[in-house]
């Protein structure tokens, strides 16, 4: 039975990424995403400067032939602290959205496939959870914690988790009446072997297309805490802390605000434009 679910899985791989090519814009979200990867991993080699080394020369520079997009307040190069950013923003989602998996889906399975008191306690602790914004809930968690990137990361996956508990529930409960995992019950297979191996690869999909878009809202959320001063600490880049330090300069030095924020609303809208191809690419009603 297992092995007949395994096969079916990798026949519907191909037609899934036929699906995702056929959709230009998850290809240009997914190509924009792999080049802010790339970008974030060789971002040493890619400019000569040093993104904390200040140039009290070159304050304020409007973007030239020597720095392409500009220098800041102490004399860094932007494009260079925008790229050494990429790293941080990434981290920060991958990390957050890790952390709100690895704590919501456990959480949804057991409420879940049990039912009963567990699932009416786990479901009445997300939904205080998700009463609370989750911007908010993670402002406060952060600061809480103490202003750091790795507290900011932990805060912001905490804040997501409840979204990933209610998704793994309504998921279980749609699958645990299915035949196969009836048929598992019926052998006497032990419950957390027939979680791992029945229910949770048939839920996965979803849960896939949820993380990239956690993503995205993560990196927003890692900015906003960076930008209020309690995530990523200066002179470490960062997306969030560099518009912190550009709103003083908003008429002397335009560059200062423009181009970081237009990474955030780049990356963020690439990963939803592949959050949106992944969702079509994965669902085996479409065609």
């Amino acid at each position: 039975m297992a092995a007949s679910i395994s096969a079916s899985q990798g026949a519907r791989l191909p037609r899934g990424l036929r699906r995702f090519l056929r959709r230009p814009a998850a290809v240009v979200g997914a190509l924009i995403v792999l080049a802010f990867v790339v970008v974030a991993i060789f971002a040493p080699w890619l400019t000569p400067y040093d993104p904390f080394t200040p140039s009290y020369l070159d304050i304020r520079k409007p973007p030239s032939l020597a720095h392409w997009l500009g220098t800041d307040d102490l004399g860094r190069d932007v494009l260079t602290r925008i790229l050494h950013g990429a790293r941080v923003s990434l981290l920060a989602g991958v990390v957050a959205a890790t952390v709100a998996l690895l704590t919501g889906v456990p959480l949804g399975l057991l409420a879940g496939y049990f039912g009963g008191w567990l699932d009416m306690a786990v479901s009445r602790f997300a939904d205080a959870l998700l009463a609370i914004p989750s911007l908010i809930l993670a402002i406060s968690l952060a600061a809480f914690l103490g202003p750091s990137l790795t507290n900011a990361m932990i805060a912001i996956g905490i804040a997501a988790m409840p979204i990933f508990i209610r998704l793994t529930r309504g998921q279980v409960l749609a699958v645990r009446t299915e035949d196969y995992v009836e048929g598992a019950r019926a052998i006497g297979l032990p419950t957390p072997w027939l979680l791992w191996r029945y229910i949770l690869p048939n839920i996965v999909p979803p849960l896939v297309v949820q993380a990239t878009i956690t993503i995205a809202t993560a990196i927003i959320a890692e900015a906003s805490l960076s930008f209020l001063g309690i995530g990523q600490q200066p002179p470490n880049p960062s997306w969030g802390s560099m518009l912190n330090t550009a709103k003083n300069f908003m008429t002397q030095a335009p560059w200062m605000s423009i181009f970081p924020g237009g990474a955030i609303c780049l990356i963020v809208l690439a990963f939803n434009l592949l959050g949106d191809g992944l969702r079509d690419a994965l669902d085996p009603r479409q065609t």
